[in-house]
């Protein structure tokens, strides 16, 4: 066997250890997510502010899978995170926006309906707060062009930073915080490849109705 073929073998191994051995991590963060993660790390100051990444969470029917949750004095922040190109079509009312790349139209699903059963879950479970404490936000970070007006809540990862550092009124205290992350904490359901697969058939099956 040539010397390529082993390299490429090794590093598949590499790559599969990566996914399913570190803490048990299954899936890969997308490109998005990272990149919100690292601008959340960056410029926003670490007393104020707890991120938690890759939330699962079950529901009376199935599971919700958010991407980021935000936890800070200022509130509790739901992130849908996408990472597209292209021109994007789309309102706050419609069930599905478009995306146009080279001529080629994808509908997706409208993430802010998407991200309302994320916020709708994260109130359910943080039940001593406010349901307005609770925001949800969705984020595009790739190369893509708004070619109608986004609705609120929606942002660029740039706005999405200078929206929060603009934030004056604070609503949570330290120990409101505390109590919001160890909820979280010790109700997600852990980062495994059967957490991944549980959440995906309960995708397949809702949208098969």
């Amino acid at each position: 066997m040539s010397p390529l073929i082993w390299i490429l073998i090794l590093f598949a191994a590499l790559l599969l250890g990566y996914a399913v051995g570190v803490g048990g991590l299954y899936r890969f963060q997308n490109r998005g997510e990272t990149l919100v993660r690292q601008a959340l790390i960056n410029y926003m100051p670490a007393d104020s502010w707890h991120l938690l990444n890759n939330v699962t969470l079950k529901l009376e029917k199935g599971t919700t899978q958010i991407d980021h949750v935000l936890i800070s004095r200022f509130g509790v922040f739901v992130i849908e995170t996408k990472h597209y190109k292209g021109w994007i079509f789309g309102d706050g009312k419609s069930k599905s926006w478009t995306q146009v790349l080279f001529h080629r139209k994808h509908r997706f699903q409208n993430p802010v309906h998407q991200n309302y059963r994320h916020v709708k879950a994260v109130q359910a479970l943080l039940d001593f707060l406010p349901p307005e404490h609770v925001t949800g936000l969705v984020v595009f970070t790739g190369d893509s062009i708004f070619k109608t007006a986004p609705p609120a809540g929606v942002h660029t990862l740039g706005s999405m930073i200078s929206y929060l550092q603009g934030l004056e009124e604070e609503t949570l205290t330290e120990n409101r915080m505390q109590f919001c992350v160890g909820r979280l904490e010790c109700t997600r359901l852990a980062l495994t490849r059967e957490t991944d697969i549980e959440h995906r058939t309960g995708l397949e099956a809702r949208y098969k109705k």
